[in-house]
C-alpha cells in the first residue's frame, strides 16, 4: 500500500490543507506561495502515475486515492477562487467543472458495477482538460500581474470548453447502457 506514487498521493492530499490556509494568510506574498503549493500538487499529479507506471507499482489503492485527491485538490481551489473573485465569469466554470466531476464519477462507478468501466477510462481530452485547469488555476490563485489574470481566464474557458466536450464523449460511449432497458 505505502510506495512511492501513494506516498505523493498522500502527500497532495496533505497539502490541501496548507494551500488553503495559505491562500488566506494576510500577506502580499500569500498569492505567490498558495500558486506554488497548488503548482506542486499538480506536478505530484502527473509524478505519481507516471513513477506507479515506470515501477510498476500500481495499486487498486492508489488507483481509487489518486483521482480522489486530483478532485478534491482542484475542487478546493475552484471554491477558493470563486470566493476571491466574486464573479459569475468565474462562478459559472467552477460550477461546470465541478458539477462534471460528480456526475463523471458517478458514471464511471456505474459502468464499473456493470463490467463496462474501460467505455468511460480516462481520454486524452480530459488530460488536456486537466494540464490546461491546472494552468488557470495556478494563474488565477497568484494573481501576479492583470495580465497573468486575463490570459488565466482564458485558459479557465478553454478549460471549461474541453470539460464539457469530455463530458459529452464519456457520456456518449455509456449511452446504450444509459438508455437499455432493465
Amino acid at each position: 500500500m505505502f510506495n512511492i506514487p501513494n506516498t505523493l498521493t498522500f502527500f497532495r492530499l496533505l497539502l490541501i490543507p496548507v494551500f488553503v490556509v495559505v491562500f488566506y494568510i494576510p500577506v502580499e506574498e500569500a498569492p505567490m506561495w498558495a500558486a506554488a503549493i497548488f503548482t506542486l500538487a499538480a506536478i505530484t499529479d502527473w509524478f505519481d502515475g507516471f513513477l506507479a507506471r515506470q515501477l510498476k507499482q500500481q495499486t487498486p489503492f492508489g488507483a481509487f486515492l489518486d483521482p480522489v485527491a486530483d478532485k478534491v485538490m482542484v475542487a478546493v481551489a475552484l471554491v477558493l477562487i470563486v470566493d476571491e473573485y466574486s464573479s459569475p465569469l468565474v462562478a459559472v466554470p467552477a460550477m461546470i467543472m465541478i458539477g462534471r466531476e460528480i456526475i463523471i464519477s458517478a458514471l464511471r462507478e456505474w459502468m464499473a458495477e456493470i463490467g463496462q468501466r474501460a467505455q468511460v477510462a480516462v481520454s486524452w481530452i480530459g488530460k488536456w482538460k486537466t494540464t490546461i485547469q491546472m494552468l488557470a488555476l495556478i494563474g488565477l490563485i497568484w494573481q501576479q500581474s492583470l495580465y497573468m489574470i486575463w490570459g488565466s481566464y482564458g485558459l479557465l474557458y478553454i478549460a471549461t470548453g474541453l470539460t464539457l466536450l469530455s463530458a459529452y464523449d464519456y457520456l456518449k460511449a455509456a449511452w446504450g447502457d444509459l438508455t437499455r432497458s432493465a
